[in-house]
């Protein structure tokens, strides 16, 4: 356990930041964000192997900060999984770049690298290093030839996309 805790604490010491050579949205506004994004596909990791009908919930802290609910459904223990965290601009509130905690003081680097800035129907996003990648939708569904382009974009940056885990959302 103490491994566990020491690894964990390590990993989000580091995290704060962006990976090289990617650049965060410019002209960001909180407030059209805000609310529900549907997972279109991720690369894998720990904290959300497994899941379906994932979802990021964002609204309005009053210190100024975001808070955050993921959800997802794990089909397997028939159950849903939840992490609340919260969230605050590393730079300023027009740029698309933010740090993540849903471990106490321990903050990872969360970073919108694409943006559909007319409607915020969708968005890129990945973490402080090439392994945490996440394409978002407002509906359970991207049209095909957006998902392609986000797909090819974050290829072009140098992000694994052959291992990009796309996730099941219920038929509505």
């Amino acid at each position: 356990m103490k491994k566990l805790l020491l690894c964990i604490t390590l990993f989000f010491l580091g995290c704060g930041g962006i990976p090289e050579n990617i650049v965060p949205v410019q002209g960001f506004d909180i407030d059209r964000y805000l609310g529900t994004w549907y997972e279109i596909a991720r690369l894998d990791h720990p904290f959300e192997r497994g899941l379906e009908q994932v979802t990021a919930l964002y609204s309005l802290r009053s210190d100024g900060g975001i808070n955050i609910v993921n959800r997802g459904f794990n089909p397997k223990k028939n159950m849903w999984k939840e992490a609340v965290g919260k969230a605050y601009f590393v730079v300023d509130p027009h740029v698309g770049r933010l740090k993540v905690s849903f471990f106490g003081p321990f903050y990872g680097g969360y970073n919108i690298i694409a943006l559909d800035k007319t409607d915020y129907s969708y968005a890129l996003v990945c973490g402080p290093s090439r392994s945490y990648l996440w394409i978002l939708a407002r509906e359970p569904r991207l049209d095909e030839s957006i998902q392609s382009a986000l797909v090819h974009k974050a290829e072009a940056l140098g992000f694994e996309t052959g291992e990009l885990v796309y996730v099941k959302h219920r038929k509505e």
